[in-house]
Parts: structure tokens; sequence; C-alpha cells
């Protein structure tokens, strides 16, 4: 008799017991950017990955925010697995059922990722010598290497860059301040008698003064600094200031040097065509001074790797044809 009331009152219960529903308030695309905006403008100034291309991609990818992916693993960017992936995993219907996508703690992480998934990724190598301002150019690129299958990616990315004004945020300097509002100094520095345009700002995860030249944002070194002790502070992965400086990783960081957080470009910025060598200099110099990769001098100047110019030479720091 009391398993049979007990039994009664729980179907009972269960018949009028409502089960609360968890409901879900779908995005704006307005709201999207204005959340994630400063996000992908970190990651440009940590990666050089244009703000526009990760916030339109985000955009895209994650419908605004809604899709079953950024709602369920915080996925913006439809990053699969990938054998190299340890991190949680997340079964998701895509080209195939049950396809495997990385599942991440944060949508915060799902950028960083991003970044870190082209910069890491040779096929997205080429992505990296184009020019940071040219959306067009790197939405062809992404398509190209094969980020996504769909035949008209690269058009409906530049539409969603275009139509939401994305392109306004890359350029270089022009992040949150403290004080909500946007700005953009320009300043015009002296770097060992070479003029060099430059933009100073504060990113939130560093303390120093970033600067900006040919397009590549840098710091200069203070004694005592390592690229690690570098990288903790401007929150980034180890190998990338070696990488990016094309330098050793344990190498010495003397007091005053360029560290370029970005990759360096495949040609000097306008109004600089050539540099006289002087007593001192080497390609790695020149290269630094100027934010050229080291190849792309050899090839400019028919030089083979390892070989010094002469002082007193001319070396060209941008395509022969381009220079003339």
């Amino acid at each position: 008799m009391v398993i049979f009331l007990a039994i009664s009152l729980l179907i009972n219960s269960c018949k009028t017991t409502k089960v609360p529903t968890k409901t879900y308030v779908s995005q704006s695309r307005k709201d999207y950017i204005l959340k994630y905006k400063d996000w992908a403008i970190r990651e440009m100034n940590r990666t050089g990955i244009p703000a526009s291309i990760t916030l339109g991609q985000g955009i895209l990818e994650s419908g605004d925010g809604n899709s079953n992916l950024a709602i369920k693993a915080n996925n913006h960017f439809g990053i699969k697995c990938h054998s190299d992936w340890t991190g949680k995993r997340f079964k998701h219907d895509d080209d195939k059922r049950n396809e495997c996508f990385r599942k991440y703690n944060s949508a915060e992480d799902s950028y960083r990722d991003h970044s870190d998934f082209l910069t890491g990724k040779q096929r997205y190598a080429s992505l990296f010598e184009l020019d940071p301002a040219d959306y067009k150019a790197w939405a062809k690129g992404l398509k190209k290497a094969g980020y996504a299958t769909h035949p008209k990616y690269d058009d409906l990315l530049i539409g969603i860059i275009e139509s939401n004004q994305l392109y306004q945020y890359d350029k270089p300097g022009k992040i949150n301040t403290s004080s909500g509002k946007e700005r953009n100094e320009p300043d015009r520095t002296d770097i060992s008698n070479q003029q060099v345009f430059t933009e100073d700002f504060n990113i939130p995860t560093g303390e120093r003064q970033v600067k900006t030249m040919n397009r590549i944002t840098y710091i200069l070194a203070k004694e005592g600094d390592t690229f690690t002790y570098l990288a903790r502070e401007m929150d980034m992965m180890k190998w990338e200031l070696p990488k990016y400086n094309e330098m050793a990783d344990d190498a010495v960081l003397k007091e005053g040097q360029i560290v370029f957080l970005q990759p360096k470009r495949k040609q000097a910025e306008s109004g600089f065509d050539f540099h006289i060598v002087k007593e001192g200099d080497s390609i790695w110099s020149i290269s630094q001074r100027y934010g050229i990769k080291k190849g792309r001098l050899y090839e400019y100047n028919g030089m083979k790797e390892g070989e010094e110019p002469e002082v007193g030479k001319k070396i060209w720091l941008k395509a022969p044809r381009e220079s003339k």
C-alpha cells in the first residue's frame, strides 16, 4: 500500500509539475559586432590578421553568434578538430554527419585559437604576405587556401565586411581606451637616422608602448628582456616572437632593439625604395629596420642566403620593377 501510494504521488507530481525550459534569445548582428570587435582588434595587434576578416568570419561562421556550434561549443569559426587538436570536442553535422569540431571554454578562446590556427598552418602562410588593409585579398586568399567549401565564401565574407563597414577596425592602433572611446594618435619617430612613420598606442595586455612600422606592430626591448618573458607579457605564444623577428629562440635582446609582434612584410612601405649600407649593417639588421623579411632582401638584390652586403652598396627594399 505504501509503495502504491508513493508511485501514485510520483505519477501525479510528474503530471502537475512544470519543468522549466532554457530559452535562448537570438543575437543581432549589431550586438555581435559591438561585443566582439575589440577581440578582433586585439588579435590583429597580436598576429597581423585584419580585424575585419576575423570579425567577418565570426559573423559568417557563427550566424551572428546564434549557431549551434557557437552556443553549445563556443566555436565561432567552424574550426574542426584535426589531428593536432587535444582539447574538448563537439559532434556536429556539417559536410558529413557527426563531424568533430573544437569546443572552447569561452568565445574569447575561440577567437584566439582562430588566430593561432591561421598563423600555425602552412597553407595559410601566403596570407601574411598580403597588405593587412586589403580585406578583399585576404578573403580571396582564405577561399583559395580552402578555409571553407562554399564556392562563394570570399564574396560572402567581403559582403559582410562592406555592408557593416568592418574595415574601419583594420587601422593600426585603433583600439578601445580605458574611457571606452577609440583613439588613433599618429606620431613620427626617427630610428637610426632613417625616417620611419609610426603610430603609437597602448594595448591591454602590456604596460609598454607599442608602435607600428611598415604596418607591423613592434615594441622596443628593455634591459633583461627575453623572448620568453616578452611572450608572457604580451600574451603571445612562445614561438611567435623568434619567428617574426627571424632570430633564435634563445637570442640575446639588446636594450632599444626592435621586436616585431607580427610577421614582417615582403617589401618596404611607400617612400623607401633602397638603403645605402653603412658600417655594421647586415641583411638581418636592414630587414629589422624596415620590417622586411630577409628572404625578400636576398631575392630583390640577387644575393645568396647568408651573403652580406658591402659598405656603400645600394640594397633594394622592393622588387626591382616596383623600385623604378
